[in-house]
């Protein structure tokens, strides 16, 4: 035991763990009986240990070299310190006092100097100004205006230095002397203009004049304030009372008389007096506003009166656009005349207050107030165009259908609105320009409704060529307006009042211009569907239930793809767009495909080898609609349609896939039949399945137990969550009341139905996923809708809106941009 204590592995360790130590001393059980000893060896080493620590202190704390003593060493030693820095603080004390001694002296001589410099400064400038004063006063009396001037900056500059001295007698009177002499100066010079002016003696006295302007100048701001206040109220004393007096020359009747007189009257002062002022007093400037101002107040004084009037006679709205227009032109003629004078710059806050001046709506503000009548009279000028539109040739008589061009009516309107806008901001940025954005946005609706609408509908009955060349100047001029209209919002919202801006909203008319233009496409598109009606009644014609075998494609589907690719080929030269002619070839193939189900729904009953012979069909037909984008453009190096475009006709034309794979199987079994057409057609419908039966040309005896087993088969536990409710293939092909009646987007309902189902139509709810025969059957309502009133007019706004919107999610997003007529872009719009 007591080696295993004694091991210096164990109680010595860094890392000791009395746990592998008692481990390591009772390893056995037979050890239990060593634990006395081992206690007692363990407490006889902490004795000892204790001892040792103990002596090892004291040596430390009473030795020779104890902290004890260092300590005490140190305290001694910054006591020492201490007193040394006493010292010298008390050194530097003294030292400081014996230099304060030393150059006292020295500082009372500088003191000494610099008063006597002061005073000798001050002293040479009494003397300096004195004898300026003097001076002053003695050229005064003489009218000596050009030395004046100079000697009374002196003198005023000198009289700064005494401002602190006005205390002291002599320096007060000096000072009242020196006011005294400029308020003399002041009425001398006003004296001296009125006497020249009052005898007509301007040329005579000219000299005097300007020098006496120059003395002005020296005086101040307010002295030239005083004397342009007397020479503008001298200058428009007549025109005042004239105007202002008589109340026949002040009426609005005569505006252009009170311009006349003005022009006069700044003749006048170009020629005679112009050079007596100085040139940066621009008094031909403080002239023109003084007018303005004038004129301005008695405008608002005549308009209030003549709307306070009973006896009914109120001022005449065309007297007040006539009067708003000649003023808006003299404001313009200011604006021009004064715009190029040099200015003071405006870069730093000092010359802030010298900012340029604009005579822009200066008189014409009186105006605003009463601007409500301008804007109905807005109002009533595009009232009467629209129907004049209605009317008027799309192109003009000298020019010839160009594929880029606008109808002639669309950039009149255009300019029309730039105009009026650019009239209106003048005016008033607030409730006016408001009123102005609303009536816009009206006509904006008329002229796609009234206007571009009515062209598609009276061209269904025009030759083929100009049909065409209709819908294409249509289809130009809504894209036009399209993006005119979102330029004509940020226009107006850039020149509105900031708490209006959201107020203003053209988006509902941008819309609905893209739903125009997708009218007008679709519109195209139904000149290639009246093209193939009678391929339709070849197919339609066409015995399917008799056929023995599928082998090449029908004779029919070469002459469709012939009408199709000659039509397109023609529509797609005049389109210049790609986004359209994209559109185009989208909606005229997704149509062609429903008209393809549609006929063949009318081809009852079609056997197994019909429906066989129809899926080769189909596929004749896809493999040659993937080339009609080709026709656009086709001078281009790309030989392949686009990725996108080939997936677009593939998935319109593959719609039909599942009903002609359940028509190619026979009834008999009658098991293969129902599976065929829960696996291809995929819904719970008995009407649908028997729609299918009907189609195959079943015998109705046949029906009842086809649809028990179609009915034990569809409620069977594998069909439970795979079946739809209703096939979107086969639910709308029964809206019209069975096969063998018209179906949704046959020849024969576009042709003599549309107009029975306009209203319902036009309450149709969109669905983006038949998006193409929505719009079809929208825009062909719409077409063979007379002018309405009322709720009809909003119901068929709202609509073009929706197309608008459906149609710009369609084509992905226009790229359109800002044309004339010609496809080119104007430099004064870029």
């Amino acid at each position: 035991m007591n080696g295993q204590l004694a091991e210096p592995s164990s109680l010595d360790a860094v890392d000791y763990d009395p746990i592998d130590h008692l481990n390591l001393l009772f390893s056995h059980p037979s050890t239990v009986s060593s634990i006395s000893q081992v206690s007692r060896n363990l407490k006889k080493h902490q004795y000892e240990l204790s001892t040792e620590i103990s002596a090892l202190e004291s040596a430390q704390a009473y030795g020779p070299d104890s902290s004890l003593e260092r300590m005490q060493s140190a305290q001694a030693e910054l006591a020492q310190l201490f007193r040394k820095i006493e010292t010298v603080r008390t050194r530097a004390v003294e030292t400081e006092q014996n230099i304060t001694s030393m150059t006292a002296d020295i500082k009372r001589l500088d003191g000494t100097k610099r008063n006597l410099t002061l005073s000798m400064t001050a002293l040479k400038r009494l003397q300096m100004l004195t004898t300026a004063y003097e001076q002053l006063r003695g050229l005064a009396k003489t009218r000596q205006y050009k030395e004046c001037a100079g000697l009374l900056q002196a003198v005023l500059q000198l009289m700064k230095h005494f401002n602190s001295y006005r205390s002291i007698e002599q320096i007060a009177t000096l000072s009242r002397g020196v006011s005294e002499l400029q308020r003399e100066l002041l009425e001398q010079v006003c004296e001296d203009f009125e006497i020249a002016f009052a005898k007509d003696e301007v040329g005579l006295r000219r000299g005097t004049l300007v020098e006496g302007c120059q003395v002005m100048d020296a005086l101040g701001d307010s002295a030239k304030a005083r004397l342009l206040t007397w020479y503008v109220n001298t200058e428009l004393r007549e025109y005042r009372q004239v105007f202002r007096g008589n109340d026949e020359a002040g009426n609005l009747d005569n505006i252009g008389r009170r311009y006349a007189w003005f022009k006069r009257m700044m003749k006048t002062h170009e020629d005679e007096h112009s050079m007596i002022f100085p040139s940066h007093w621009k008094v031909n400037e403080v002239l023109a506003t003084a007018f303005c101002d004038g004129t301005r107040d008695d405008f608002k004084g005549i308009l209030e009166k003549s709307m306070r009037r009973t006896d009914g006679n109120k001022v005449d709205v065309n007297l007040l656009l006539s009067c708003l227009q000649e003023t808006l032109d003299f404001e313009q003629t200011l604006e021009k005349r004064f715009s190029n004078d040099p200015r003071a710059s405006i870069d730093t806050l000092s010359s802030a207050d010298e900012r340029p001046h604009s005579f822009n709506g200066s008189i014409s503000v009186a105006f605003e107030p009463y601007l409500s009548l301008w804007v109905e009279s807005q109002d009533k000028q595009l009232a009467s165009m629209i129907p004049k539109y209605r009317n008027q040739p799309l192109i003009p008589a000298d020019e010839e259908f160009s594929s880029q061009a606008v109808i002639a009516s669309g950039i009149e309107l255009f300019h029309f609105y730039k105009l009026t806008l650019s009239q209106c901001a003048k005016l008033s940025t607030s409730e006016r320009l408001l009123d102005l954005s609303r009536t816009f946005a009206k006509y904006l609706d008329d002229y796609a409704q009234h206007v571009l609408l009515h062209i598609l509908q009276i061209s269904t009955g025009s030759s083929g060529t100009e049909q065409v060349q209709n819908a294409v100047l249509v289809l130009n001029t809504a894209d036009f307006w399209h993006l005119n209209t979102n330029q004509l919002e940020e226009s107006i919202k850039k020149r509105i009042d900031a708490d209006l801006v959201a107020k203003v909203d053209l988006t509902s008319q941008s819309d609905a211009f893209l739903g125009v233009a997708s009218a007008a496409v679709l519109a195209l598109v139904r000149t290639v569907e009246v093209d193939c009606e009678g391929v339709w009644r070849e197919m339609k014609n066409t015995n399917w239930s008799t056929m023995d075998t599928a082998g090449d494609q029908s004779t029919y589907i070469g002459e469709l793809v012939k009408v199709v690719n000659g039509k397109a080929e023609e529509i797609l030269g005049v389109v210049a767009k790609p986004q359209y002619a994209r559109a185009f070839c989208d909606n005229l193939v997704e149509h062609l495909a429903s008209g393809y189900i549609n006929n063949m729904v009318q081809c009852k009953p079609i056997s197994e080898i019909g429906a066989q012979q129809m899926l080769v069909d189909k596929y004749a037909l896809t493999k040659a609609f993937c080339n009609l984008i080709l026709f656009h453009n086709p001078s281009s190096a790309q030989q392949t349609p686009p990725s996108s475009f080939v997936r677009r006709v593939e998935h319109s034309m593959n719609r039909m896939d599942p009903l002609l794979k359940t028509l190619q199987v026979r009834a008999s079994p009658p098991e293969g039949l129902v599976q065929a057409y829960l696996i291809h057609i995929a819904d719970r419908s008995d009407t649908n399945f028997r729609k299918i039966l009907d189609l195959k040309g079943v015998r109705k005896q046949d029906y009842a137990y086809l649809l028990e087993l179609f009915s034990i088969h569809r409620d069977g536990s594998n069909n439970t969550d795979k079946l739809a409710q209703n096939s979107p293939l086969l639910t709308p092909l029964m809206a019209t009341g069975g096969i063998g009646g018209p179906s949704i987007g046959s020849p024969s309902t576009m042709a003599g139905g549309a107009a029975a189902g306009s209203a319902a139509a036009a309450k149709a709810a969109f669905d983006p996923g038949s998006l193409g025969e929505k719009l079809l059957s929208a825009a062909r309502d719409i077409s063979t809708v007379n002018v309405p009133t009322g709720s009809d007019k909003a119901t068929i706004n709202e609509n073009l809106r929706n197309f608008g919107k459906f149609f710009k999610r369609d084509i992905g997003g226009l790229g359109v941009r800002f044309g004339k007529r010609d496809g080119s872009v104007p430099d004064e719009h870029r």
